[in-house]
């Protein structure tokens, strides 16, 4: 790229020429952009505006054949961040703070069948006979609380995790299929 040949402005001024704020100006020196002098200490910092517009020219040109204009800093530290993600899920996973997808899936479909199960058969065959005939609506509630209480109890006590039930449970999908 040929150097100089424009104004040399401040980098008000180079805002001022390109007609944005001074933090996109900032944004464009941590992407790259020429400067002749560096600020800071007392001293502006100092753009030739022919270098900036070739810079911003070929930035575009980049950007619109695809090229990646990511400097090799910021993709490093994507990079390492990516790592550490995936460090902190397989350390969760061993302390078992975490579950794959699957697993959570085959414990969800066993609770939500207990519950079904619970709910549509033992509830309403107990509550129909404890409830023919009954009037009284204040009986009929606790009634009816003390026999969800007790589905609950029992869903509690369920252990999902056991992996021999959940065996028998895919070898009866299977069965189905």
């Amino acid at each position: 790229m040929a150097k100089g040949k424009g104004q040399k402005v401040n980098r008000k001024q180079l805002a001022d020429v390109f007609g944005v704020s001074l933090p996109t100006i900032d944004a464009w020196l941590r992407a790259g952009c020429p400067f002749d002098q560096r600020g800071g200490s007392g001293k502006e910092w100092i753009f030739d505006t022919a270098d900036v517009v070739r810079w911003r020219e070929q930035r575009a040109s980049d950007e619109a054949g695809g090229a990646d204009v990511q400097d090799e800093t910021a993709l490093k530290k994507r990079k390492l961040s990516a790592e550490v993600r995936v460090a902190e899920l397989d350390l969760m996973q061993k302390m078992g703070m975490v579950a794959p997808l699957d697993q959570v899936e085959r414990v969800l479909t066993r609770t939500l069948a207990e519950v079904q199960s619970n709910l549509r058969g033992s509830l309403v065959t107990r509550l129909a006979a404890q409830l023919v005939g009954e009037t009284d609506e204040r009986k009929f509630k606790k009634i009816a609380l003390a026999e969800i209480d007790v589905i609950l109890e029992s869903l509690a006590s369920i252990d999902v995790t056991d992996e021999e039930a959940g065996a028998v449970d895919d070898e009866e999908t299977d069965d189905d299929a």
